[in-house]
Parts: structure tokens; sequence; C-alpha cells
């Protein structure tokens, strides 16, 4: 979440061997790793592996933070993608997995998606409150000791909280009996298929801001640095907020919304703020790059909340078909799904700040180095709300299209 104050950092002071410009996919394959293991980790310790998770927590705590300390030593661009990109995630992933699993089986019946909301609210928390913190480490004594004193911050406060989960009473004796084997029956389903590309789109933009939103305010705003986090620190803010209503939307009874509507909201007004409001930043404009930054930090913050109620509508599918379903490990392939989005999305954007510019007017954002990741960014976002054209009747939608085109055309002649 903090990873664009690392990126200005390396930006600007390129010390090691290597491109600096592929320091751009460390943050996204990091969260690309972190989220492809999931699935594997969740089915893992969903059954027999129950009783290991909180084990398998101080592990990954562990792992994290040997990377962390090691990545702080790093004299290469490979050592970086290694520790902060690869070892770091995977790290992150073991303390992620087992504990998200618990808190699925605590709010089984009723309040998961609020209660996910809630919990993925304070990754924002954090997304807001480090980035100063890292920048300051980082401008007073470097970011090999910044690293150093986060290894420190990442131990102490996990495994901490890692004392305090619980595990659900009926997940402890799970290894006295035979383990039951996952249920794949939702596969036939093509709800699965409809949100799982959603996903991979609306994440492989996703992560985009959150690594060049800071350069990108030096580089064509002319901010300082400290406003350049200050425009990471507003991106992430607005997610406190927007995890926990988007997980309330999904479980209220008396707002009935769809789960495609709901799910589609976040990706389709990402793309609007993108196209409108990034794309149309000028030099010094730094009043639309705010509005930027905190509507696409709300909305795509909060999506991941929207799951809770693609999970409901996976259950109910199942029921009505009297299949069994595992909640816990449809969670957890949701999140490897979006794992290929953040990785895909990560190489795409060093590709694309090498392609070039764009023909467009040099005055706006579209013109500069960063126009093809811009448009990128909105066009996967806008891909990212396409599950709102699955209840769309196609015997409608068409007369009104033509009818449209009919309209245009005669306001030409």
């Amino acid at each position: 979440m903090s990873y664009g104050v690392f990126q200005q950092y390396y930006s600007d002071n390129w010390t090691l061997k290597g491109d600096r410009n592929s320091t751009g996919f460390i943050g996204t394959t990091a969260n690309g790793v972190m989220y492809l293991s999931m699935p594997f980790l969740f089915a893992l310790f969903t059954g027999r592996w129950a009783h290991w998770r909180q084990l398998a927590a101080l592990c990954g705590a562990v792992i994290a933070c040997v990377s962390f300390f090691l990545s702080s030593y790093s004299t290469t661009i490979g050592h970086l993608v290694a520790t902060q990109g690869i070892t770091s995630a995977l790290g992150c992933a073991l303390i992620y997995s087992p504990i998200t699993l618990s808190l699925g089986e605590w709010y089984s019946t009723s309040n998961r998606a609020l209660a996910y909301g809630i919990v993925l609210s304070c990754k924002n928390i954090v997304g807001t409150s480090c980035p100063f913190l890292l920048r300051a480490l980082i401008d007073t004594y470097g970011f090999r000791t910044a690293l150093r004193a986060w290894t420190g911050i990442v131990g102490g406060t996990s495994i901490i909280a890692i004392y305090m989960i619980p595990t659900h009473p009926s997940k402890l004796v799970a290894h006295t009996t035979r383990a039951r084997k996952i249920p794949w029956s939702f596969l036939r389903h093509r709800s699965i298929y409809f949100y799982s590309i959603a996903i991979i789109f609306q994440s492989s933009g996703y992560g985009i801001p959150q690594t060049y939103l800071s350069t990108y305010a030096r580089d064509i705003i002319l901010l300082s640095q400290a406003s350049g986090t200050l425009m990471l620190a507003l991106f992430n803010a607005p997610g406190i907020i927007a995890s926990s209503f988007f997980g309330w939307l999904s479980d209220n009874e008396r707002i009935t919304l769809s789960a495609q509507t709901v799910s589609a909201i976040p990706p389709i007004t990402c793309a609007i703020a993108t196209f409108l409001f990034w794309g149309l930043t000028t030099e010094g404009g730094i009043g639309l790059l705010v509005v930027f930054s905190m509507t696409f930090g709300f909305f795509s913050g909060g999506y991941s909340a929207t799951w809770g109620g693609m999970l409901k509508q996976l259950e109910r599918e199942a029921a009505e078909q009297n299949e069994a379903v595992d909640p816990g490990m449809l969670y957890g392939l949701l999140n490897g799904v979006r794992g290929i989005g953040y990785a895909s999305g990560g190489f795409a954007g060093v590709g694309l700040l090498n392609a070039g510019k764009i023909l467009a007017s040099p005055r706006f954002g579209y013109g500069t180095s960063y126009g093809p990741i811009i448009l990128f960014t909105g066009i996967t976002s806008l891909l990212g709300g396409w599950v709102i054209l699955w209840r769309w009747n196609p015997k409608r939608v068409l007369p009104l299209v033509s009818s449209l085109v009919r309209s245009v055309k005669r306001l030409h002649l």
C-alpha cells in the first residue's frame, strides 16, 4: 500500500545495479504473488490443516521480516525484486490467509461482507499513515535503515496481533477426523467466470496509481516529494470508509441491489475518474490530481468488500442445485484471480511507461510519458465493471443502441 514512497526514492536516488525502471513492478509483483498464493493457502488451511493456522501465520511474520531485512542489503534490482517483491509477499500471504479464513467462519451466517469490509479498511489505514512514516525514515536515515526499522514494526505488530486471533471452535478438532474434500461443483456455474474476469481487469488497473502516483506528481505536476507522498495518502485514505460501506451495501437487505450491480459500481466509477481527472491534469494542476486520488482511491479501495455479495450469490446458486460449497475456498480463489490481474498490470505498466507518448496535447496527462498508463488504467477499470451487462436483455438493448446511432447520424447530417 505504501510502495510508491520507495518507488519515488529509487527513481531519484538510484545506486543499485540494473534498470531503475524495473522497480515499477516490485509493488505490483508483491501484490500479485500474495494474491496468487492464496487459493493454495486457503485450500491448505480450510480442512485438516486448520489447527496449524496460528503457527503458519507466525512463520509468515518471520519470513516477511527476514525478507525486508535482507532487502536493506540489496545491491541489484534482482535482490529488490526477490526480497521486496516475492518472499516478503509470501510471508504476508501466510499471515493473511489463515486469519481471513477464521474471520469468514466466525461470520458465516450474517454480516460477513461487512466484517470483511471492516478488516479490509485496516489496510487503507496503513496506506494512509505509513507513507509519511516511511518518507520520514527514508529522508532521515536512508532507505536501508528505513527497511530495517520497518522490519521491527512488521515483526512487533504482526506477532502480537496473531496471538489475538481466535480460531473457530469447529476447526480446532478438524485434524482428528478424516480430511473432507473441497467441493468443486461451483466451477460448473458461469457466475464464477463472470466475476473472475471482472476481478482480473479491475486489479490490472488498480495497482498502477499506487505505484506511479508519487512519481507522476513530481515529474508532471512538478510537486515536491512531500506532496507526492500526500497524494499516495489521499489515494488510500478514502478506502477506510469505502471498504466498510461496500461491505454494508453487499449485506444490506433493504437496498435491493444485485451483487453484479454493487460490484460494477467501483470499477466503472474508477474508469470515469481516470479519464476525466487523471488524464486531464496539467502542470501545476494539483486540484484535479487530488480529486482523482480521492475518487479512485475510494471506489477501488472498496472493491474487495463487494466480494461478500459475490460469495452470497455463489452460495445461493449452490443451494438451488443442492450442491456443497466452501465459502473460504471461494474467497481464496477470488484473491488468486486478483493476483493474476496485479501481476499482469505490473508488467504492463513498466512496458507502457517506456512506450513513449501518445498523440495528445502535451498540456494534459494523456500527452505525457504517462499517457499510455492512464489509458490502460481507465480501460481496464471500465472492463472490470462488465458484469453489469449480465442481466441485460439483448432484445431490449439492441433497439436502444440502434436508436442512438440514428440520432447521431441525424445530428451529423
